[in-house]
């Protein structure tokens, strides 16, 4: 699938609620639950989704914007969910990621960007030049590989549990 920014949207748009259908009223022990030392419970997965609503998509796309490649993005802390969501509850999580990506998703909106716009570059610490358009698309990816691995994180506690399923389960091994 080629990138398409009016295709992308309501899949952004979902995502909180996706999460929020998965995990909230759910026990601790299925939202605190994680597949071994450093590795993300969904509970940290959703303040990672929070953090970058802060702190990537929306402020490094406002950098292309603005500087082009002459401005470096400072780097992503992939960890600062941990500090972050510190004596937060789900909930909280649940609604702060919901607010910050409605607002993530208005100024999008509000910039009305077109397929030069998308071809604007910026300069990613790691990676050296990139688009608006990856970027955009990016984002994309990355809500989904994290409601995945949410559902897989979750799936992982039954692992011993289903028996010989597993054989048939290749969420509970991957």
């Amino acid at each position: 699938m080629n990138f398409d920014l009016s295709a992308q949207v309501p899949l952004l748009e979902r995502t909180p609620c996706v999460l929020r259908a998965m995990l909230e009223g759910l026990p601790r022990e299925w939202t605190d639950a994680d597949e071994g030392t450093g590795t993300w419970s969904p509970f940290a997965i959703v303040g990672h989704l929070a953090h970058g609503e802060r702190a990537n998509w929306i402020p490094r796309a406002r950098m292309i914007l603005e500087h082009g490649p002459a401005m470096p993005f400072p780097p992503f802390d992939r960890e600062a969910q941990f500090r972050e969501s510190a004596g937060k509850t789900l909930a909280e999580l649940l609604d702060e990621l919901a607010a910050l990506r409605t607002a993530s998703l208005e100024t999008l909106a509000s910039w009305r960007l077109d397929e030069r716009q998308l071809g604007l570059e910026g300069l990613h610490p790691e990676f050296g030049r990139v688009t608006l358009g990856q970027l955009l698309a990016t984002w994309v990816a990355h809500d989904l590989g994290h409601v995945a691995q949410v559902a897989r994180v979750m799936a992982r506690q039954y692992r011993e549990a289903v028996g010989p399923w597993r054989a048939y389960l290749p969420v509970l091994d991957r």
